[in-house]
């Protein structure tokens, strides 16, 4: 607090608003219609994000990384990809020649890719046409580590059967199996799935015992 002004909650709101104003627009009563994100993620996560959507609490302009670089001038555009009777919409990041590059906020060093990353930079080279690309995940240190992916069919196969069963679930408004992961960690939805979260405070054992000096 700096006088009577409250500057983490001005700080907050910044990133929510924000966070809002970037958010992929999506129609809750299409379910011909998937998006790349929601195929690629955990299906329940999606599922509540239509039906029951609970905002997600952004903690800073780090996480918003990925959907600002999209809005600005080199960012690309959404591509649509049909799949039979329904279609697929993805967005990469950028796409600089015959590269697809995709960027992630990391909390420290990466040494392998999420497989929700791989799946979505998979299928947007599928969904672009191209053959190679890139996930580069940057750090709250500016640090970076990048890793390459050339585009495989069966992993593409893999998202569209995810797109259809999600679509099916929608429409008969059956909720997605629980897929654990270490995202689910950090997921607003938490509660839905698992027990509830408890605020926990470390207890002395000496002075529980009456043993700790004063």
């Amino acid at each position: 607090m700096m006088g009577d002004r409250d500057f983490r909650s001005i700080i907050k709101n910044a990133v929510g608003a924000i966070g809002r104003e970037i958010k992929t627009d999506i129609d809750s009563a299409d379910t011909k219609t998937i998006h790349l994100q929601e195929a690629t993620q955990c299906m329940r996560r999606s599922y509540y994000d239509r039906t029951d959507y609970m905002e997600i609490e952004r903690r800073g302009f780090n996480e918003l990384l990925s959907g600002l670089l999209r809005k600005l001038e080199y960012g690309s555009e959404p591509k649509e990809y049909a799949t039979g009777d329904s279609r697929i919409i993805g967005q990469a990041d950028m796409v600089v020649d015959d590269s697809v590059l995709l960027f992630r906020s990391s909390p420290g060093d990466m040494e392998n890719p999420l497989a929700g990353d791989i799946l979505y930079l998979n299928a947007c080279l599928w969904i672009y046409d191209k053959t190679d690309g890139m996930i580069v995940y940057i750090t709250n240190d500016r640090k970076e580590t990048t890793f390459s992916l050339t585009r495989d069919k069966k992993m593409f196969e893999e998202v569209i059967r995810r797109s259809k069963v999600l679509g099916d679930m929608l429409e008969k408004k059956r909720i997605p199996i629980i897929e654990p992961s270490p995202e689910c960690s950090d997921c607003q939805y938490y509660e839905r799935c698992f027990v509830k979260r408890k605020n926990t405070k470390q207890l002395s054992l000496a002075k529980m015992f009456g043993m700790e000096k004063e």
